[in-house]
């Protein structure tokens, strides 16, 4: 006996001593792992006030990776230390401050030490036609100082070559293709899913266009639904075509002659891609990247040390900072879904947001407040939330004026309402004023497998749970509560638009419009950018130089190391579970990811939602 409780006694001290080990040393590896971000963070931090350019007589090269946005998820700043320390990026595209890097463009074409530009745009995937053109319009200043502009690519996208078509001169490799062939949008609809799971859908809309629902509903678009879109997708490729046309100094229709065209051009240079580009004048020279960099080489000289072309990234050219804390214009930023209460990487939390706007309210040296709205819609009560404190702001004689990216919709258009004056781009997705509300539940799923939901309560309005069947006196109230929502929203639109009710009714009912649309239809002031914005709070601010102070939460110290490892943690995990699963299942969750809005933005605590489905994004 003493002999069996030695040897458990022993199994037990050995695991223990097993067990204490791998603590310690999953313990260490973070400690170290904290220490060597930590320092990095703090060498980053010090060093952040540098020269702006540590180059002589060079070129801005603008080699952007990801994806343009108004507000990225992770500071800027903490991506240019992953890169440099771990040279991490997770499975999400990286993201890339939009202000930023006009603020670059800008600087550079007034640093006597860059002499031109290199847009290397082999890794930029994109982003909304609005952004893109901003950034065009900073691209546009730059050559007209007289620098110019080379655009370098083996292939473009269309998003690379709206920004490529703003240089001097566009380099294509003799394999390339410069691949322009439209826009589309795709959703994904799961009415057949549901039945088969035999989930039940109790849907609560008004709105003729409101399309956020049909998912739930249908297996298709519906007529309605195809028609709007076809509008708004069809007008942002004429603005794309117009914008690119005008920039290569041919006409839309020698741009894109249409498929036949194209498809009866490629077959005279029997399927030369880079030759139909360069013979349809969408690129000045074939050649290699080893030709385009002897050019490069004789216009800003030979970097001994990397033996390139003398240059600087966009991501390590210092930029004085634009803000300032004396600044007498804030700028609050409301980028992505509208979601209640504090907010979340990639969203707008009705909480924070509303905070930032009071601060701005309370703060006497800021004289007046641009909202910047890039967002589809979401919670209506975090909506509201935004509104209210901004209609505080207004009442409290700081003039509000929103200034519209990408998308300005539904409850993005909601928190625009008590705006002094609104400012959209052409682009621009707006209006989708209509509101809706989705309660799933699964008594009929459960008692297909044999479980059931029974109980007592004190009243319908209590008897309410995803596996029993809503009860008719709460589909009804939900009904109702919808459509008081639908005529607030109306009425607080007509208010703010000095029309009536009945007008605005007219042009809402969910319906998508652009900026341009928009602007006709009197829900906009203007049409234009940010900077158009600026210049208008300055002056209903009655502010000869307006100063910006940028109002939105740094991450702190250990947010900041916390969010890179996280960042390493995800680069890894995916790519290991994905590797399990096939390739048809992968591209129906891309597509479920992509599509905005129905899985993780619900929280609203009425189940209401201003949002905008069929405003994604456009392929």
């Amino acid at each position: 006996m003493r002999t069996l409780w030695r040897i458990i006694a022993g199994l037990f001290r050995w695991s223990w001593r097993v067990l204490n080990f791998i603590r310690e040393f999953i313990l260490n590896i973070f400690l170290i792992l904290l220490i060597v971000v930590g320092v990095g963070i703090w060498l980053q931090v010090s060093g952040s006030g540098g020269s702006s350019a540590p180059i002589q007589q060079g070129a801005l090269k603008v080699d952007l990776s990801g994806v343009l946005v108004d507000k990225p998820s992770v500071s800027n700043r903490l991506s240019k230390i992953g890169r440099q320390l771990l040279g991490a990026s997770s499975d999400r595209l990286q993201e890339n401050s939009l202000f930023d890097v006009v603020d670059a463009i800008r600087q550079a074409k007034g640093d006597s030490n860059i002499k031109g530009m290199v847009l290397d745009l082999r890794e930029f995937a994109g982003g909304d036609q609005p952004s893109l053109q901003y950034v065009g319009k900073a691209l546009r200043e730059f050559r007209d100082s007289g620098k110019p502009i080379y655009a370098l690519g083996d292939s473009y996208s269309q998003a690379q070559y709206y920004l490529a078509s703003y240089a001097t001169k566009i380099y294509l490799s003799p394999q390339g293709t410069v691949d322009l062939h439209g826009f589309a949008t795709n959703g994904l609809y799961y009415k057949t899913l549901l039945d088969k799971l035999k989930v039940t859908s109790h849907v609560f809309r008004v709105g003729t266009y409101k399309s956020a629902v049909e998912p739930f509903l249908r297996d298709d678009m519906s007529p309605a639904a195809r028609d709007a879109d076809s509008r708004w997708v069809g007008q942002l490729w004429q603005n794309y075509l117009n914008t690119v046309a005008a920039n290569r100094q041919i006409t839309p229709e020698q741009l894109f002659p249409g498929a036949a065209a194209i498809i009866a051009g490629l077959n005279a240079v029997k399927g030369d891609t880079a030759q139909y580009a360069l013979d349809n004048k969408l690129v000045d020279a074939l050649g290699s990247r080893a030709a385009a960099d002897e050019e490069l080489v004789k216009t800003f000289g030979l970097d001994k040390q990397s033996n390139d072309y003398r240059s600087v990234s966009i991501y390590d050219y210092s930029v004085k900072p634009a803000s300032s804390q004396d600044g007498n214009i804030a700028v609050v930023m409301a980028s992505g879904a509208i979601m209640d209460g504090e907010e979340t990487p990639g969203n707008v939390g009705g909480d924070t947001t509303a905070a930032e706007i009071r601060d701005a309210r309370l703060d006497p040296k800021i004289k007046a407040i641009i909202l910047r709205v890039n967002s589809p819609g979401g919670s209506v009560t975090a909506s509201e939330a935004i509104r209210e404190e901004l209609a505080a702001a207004q009442a409290a004689g700081k003039p509000i004026v929103v200034s519209m990216g990408g998308m300005a919709a539904s409850g993005g258009y909601w928190i625009s309402t008590p705006a002094s004056y609104i400012v959209a781009n052409p682009s621009t997705l707006t209006g989708s004023i209509g509101i809706f509300g989705v309660i799933n539940t699964l008594e009929n799923s459960l008692d297909s497998i044999g479980v059931h939901t029974d109980g007592v309560a004190t009243s319908p309005l209590a008897d309410i749970s995803t596996t029993k069947a809503l009860p008719t006196e709460v589909q009804q109230m939900m009904q109702l509560t919808i459509e008081n929502g639908y005529r607030n929203f109306v009425g607080l639109v007509a208010k703010s638009r000095h029309k009536t009710p009945e007008q605005i009714d007219a042009i809402a009912q969910g319906h998508v419009w652009t900026g341009s649309d928009a602007k006709a239809n009197g829900l906009v002031d203007a049409l234009g950018d940010f900077d158009d914005a600026v210049k208008k709070a300055g002056e209903l601010a009655k502010v000869s130089k307006p100063m910006l102070s940028w109002y939105q939460d740094d991450p702190s110290f250990l947010d900041m190391m916390l969010s890179q490892m996280n960042a390493s943690v995800q680069a890894v995990l995916p790519h290991t579970l994905k590797a399990w699963l096939p390739a048809p299942m992968l591209d129906v969750m891309n597509a479920m990811k992509a599509q905005p809005g129905l899985f993780d933005k619900q929280n609203d605590p009425q189940n209401r939602y201003a949002f905008c489905l069929n405003c994604g994004e456009v392929r």
